[in-house]
């Protein structure tokens, strides 16, 4: 929990005002016994209706002065945990953004999607907890012994048998315990998964008829996160019961042993009262180290996986000190490029890549699924870095720049065309949120966007659903590139953003970005006949280039890229 001090430091003022009025309110709970054995063996054993009642009087101000006690402690508990909370979520989501796709490859979304919420719910819960109940349980069993060896010695070495025998018990059930809350949270990334997964692809669902298949995936995640639940909750289960047999144990022994006091005159029945509040209190401090004690199991195996998001090596970032570089002319070059995965075996998606590609130019980027075409332009704005070789930018190494400002010059547009919540204007200005509306409207134009644009009864200011659920595919694709458009980038990037373009819309499109003439665009398309007029192709196949020209330089240089021409265009239509 030390890596958590930083979160909590900034409001360490109601973290030490919490313990101070808990303390406040225990003071005054462990004078309640002593009064009420005052009023029994003093007042009504000596019929001194004054000693009752001033007494009494004094119990209530006691009491109410507790209650002052209690409130503070809760309201300054709660200020300092729930913004504990807020700050530590924050960081871990800032941290997340600075992930690479690396990073974001290490943690599956359902996983980090539980540790901002569920996990930090956990952590934050404990903090609350421990400035509450962690400073009121030994205060309560330190001040409850004191004032029981205080009020009887011999009475008191009771306690020195339960108290040896509850701290074995609850070593028992951290040890046993905290493996198992662990394996919880882990079957609750599961069940979040399935979860997300069905959500999101609620439409192939339907459309095959998987609901029962779908039903009973998400059915076994739901009852292995149970069953796991149930068997952690019934190892520390056990504490309550024995908690509760010991207490009662201890009353009646101190019942027992009371009364032979009682009856030889050393002990009076006040007195015996009191020691048996004092034991019940002491008793109940320890159940309350119990329940803590499991939420401290099931929060470390929380704090533990925040701790692994927070202390993640993020392996691409800006240079320690960085140049000041920023993208001029958009010229990009590749040296000899080698790119593996990890995980991947070994095998390369990327191999002796070598190009360059200049303002102006459309360059389309060919290859069978899987080749590296997602790959290679990933690296120009470093989502992923080289594993040897260099990528180039104006003559710098992109690994030069800072993340901001290399990123800042390039357009990216992805396979899937993710939208967000808000208006269709809202959506294109998010490439740029101080485009003026001109701007914005051009941007659209020049993806073809306009048009469609226009014909809604809104324009730019009809809603969007959840990821654009209210627009076609064709549609979401061609505001994703306004957006990118609008940036005005000297680095254009479409992994396969035209796929859903009907053949026309796809020509005009190709025709308006030939004419940015001091951008350079690289365009990932699976259909050789969509991009034959592009200033190159570049093609590779298993991570290698193999052609990189003009439609009619490859045919005449290239035997394998006239075969995989004639396999989409057909011997006909190969000039």
């Amino acid at each position: 929990m030390k890596r958590f001090h930083p979160f909590l430091q900034p409001y360490w003022k109601s973290a030490l005002m919490a313990p101070l009025f808990m303390m406040l309110e225990v003071t005054c709970d462990l004078l309640q016994p002593t009064l009420m054995a005052r009023i029994v063996d003093k007042g009504i054993a000596g019929g001194n209706t004054d000693l009752i009642l001033g007494t009494g009087v004094l119990m209530t101000a006691v009491a109410l002065i507790g209650v002052g006690g209690g409130l503070g402690c809760t309201f300054f508990a709660c200020h300092a945990s729930q913004n504990f909370g807020a700050d530590l979520r924050a960081a871990l989501f800032a941290k997340t953004q600075s992930f690479s796709f690396k990073n974001l490859d290490a943690f599956s979304t359902a996983s980090l999607i539980t540790r901002l919420t569920n996990d930090v719910t956990q952590v934050q819960n404990i903090v609350l907890a421990m400035l509450r109940l962690m400073v009121r349980a030994p205060l309560l069993c330190l001040g409850g012994i004191l004032m029981a060896v205080a009020l009887n010695p011999g009475l008191a070495t009771i306690l020195g048998v339960t108290l040896p025998l509850l701290a074995l018990t609850l070593f028992l059930i951290i040890r046993s315990g905290f493996p198992l809350f662990s394996q919880v949270q882990q079957r609750l990334d599961r069940v979040n998964a399935v979860l997300r997964e069905n959500l999101s692809g609620v439409r192939v669902i339907k459309a095959f008829v998987r609901s029962d298949y779908e039903i009973g995936r998400f059915g076994k995640a739901n009852s292995d996160l149970a069953d796991m639940t149930i068997r952690a909750g019934r190892r520390v289960g056990t504490t309550m019961p024995a908690m509760f047999a010991l207490m009662n144990l201890s009353v009646v022994a101190v019942i027992w042993f009371g009364g032979l006091r009682v009856d030889s005159g050393n002990m009076q029945v006040g007195q015996v009262m009191a020691f048996i509040t004092y034991v019940t209190q002491i008793l109940f401090a320890l159940m309350m180290v119990a329940f803590m004690t499991v939420m401290l199991t099931r929060a470390k195996a929380s704090s533990d996986r925040i701790g692994e998001v927070l202390e993640a090596k993020v392996d691409i970032s800006s240079p320690a000190r960085p140049a000041g570089h920023r993208v001029q002319l958009g010229r990009i070059e590749f040296e000899n490029v080698s790119f593996c995965y990890d995980g991947n075996g070994g095998v390369p998606a990327l191999q002796g890549i070598t190009f360059s590609a200049s303002p102006g130019e459309l360059i389309a980027v060919l290859g069978a699924t899987g080749s590296g075409k997602s790959t290679l332009v990933n690296l120009i704005p470093r989502f992923y870095d080289v594993s040897s070789g260099r990528v180039l930018i104006d003559g710098v190494d992109v690994r030069d720049y800072g993340l901001d400002d290399l990123r800042q010059g390039i357009g990216m547009v992805f396979q899937e065309s993710r939208l967000f919540s808000g208006t269709i204007l809202e959506n294109i200005r998010w490439g740029n949120p101080e485009a003026s509306a001109a701007e914005i409207e051009q941007a659209a134009r020049t993806a073809q966007a306009h048009e469609f644009i226009s014909k809604f009864p809104n324009g730019y200011d009809t809603r969007l659903d959840q990821r654009g659920l209210n627009l076609s595919g064709g549609q979401k694709q061609r505001l994703s590139i306004a957006r990118a458009l609008l940036r005005k980038p000297r680095i254009l990037l479409l992994d396969d953003a035209a796929s859903a373009l009907d053949p026309a819309t796809e020509a005009r499109l190709r025709k308006e970005l030939r004419g940015l003439k001091e951008t350079t665009c690289l365009m990932i398309a699976q259909r050789v006949a969509s991009v034959l007029d592009a200033d190159r192709l570049l093609l590779l196949d298993e991570g290698r280039l193999i052609g990189l020209g003009t439609h009619r330089q490859l045919m005449a240089e290239c035997p394998l890229c006239r075969e995989i021409f004639a396999s989409q265009l057909g011997n006909g239509r190969l000039e």
